[in-house]
């Protein structure tokens, strides 16, 4: 759980009919800029805990995206509902990444608290995300690049506030982080591809 006070990155409201588009448009351009040649691995990290309603939004998100990632040979994704990657094994599972590949780019997924104007947003930044700091946990910071969602406000009982978020919100933004990080990757590919057959 990240806390969101400043927004100075690409941000989509996920009640927007366009939410799908514009967030996987937004992702492709980070994409196409940042995931560079010198990366061999592409690793999406998903955080959080089905245990709480508002902080179910990274396991969601991978949930919905595994099956999906079959078809590409290095993109895999980390955190699950069957296996969460929480607060708990959050510096495990950086071990298990750091030894098991090499220089990989990492997006890193995770709700987030914010002003009650933000909530329903959905924030794509780049650098890494600094998870635990919604509920007060010192956390590693990871991430070559973050997506949050503003699930809910920060500022008092913030364990109250997540038991009491409406999952309907929060699967909507899963639905919408999944869906347009399924379109970006297969447009990210299919450009790599058609760029190696001109070569």
């Amino acid at each position: 759980m990240d806390l969101c006070f400043d927004f100075k990155s690409s941000s989509i409201k996920s009640s927007s009919p366009f939410a799908v588009h514009d967030f996987s448009n937004s992702l492709l351009e980070h994409l196409t800029t940042n995931f560079s040649h010198k990366y061999k691995e592409l690793i999406i990290l998903c955080i959080g805990t089905d245990r709480s309603t508002g902080d179910s939004l990274g396991p969601l998100v991978g949930y919905k995206l595994k099956p999906s990632l079959s078809r590409y040979e290095n993109v895999l994704v980390l955190g699950t509902l069957d296996e969460p990657v929480h607060a708990k094994n959050l510096e495990q599972k950086i071990e298990f990444i750091e030894s098991n590949f090499t220089n990989p780019y990492i997006i890193a997924i995770d709700a987030c608290l914010g002003r009650y104007d933000r909530v329903g947003c959905i924030n794509i930044k780049e650098g890494p995300l600094k998870p635990g700091l919604g509920v007060n946990k010192k956390l590693p910071i990871v991430g070559d690049l973050s997506i949050t969602g503003v699930v809910n406000i920060s500022g008092i009982m913030e364990y109250m506030v997540l038991q009491n978020t409406r999952l309907n919100l929060v699967m909507n933004m899963a639905d919408i982080i999944s869906k347009g990080l399924n379109i970006t990757l297969w447009q990210y590919f299919k450009e790599i591809k058609e760029e190696k057959s001109k070569s």
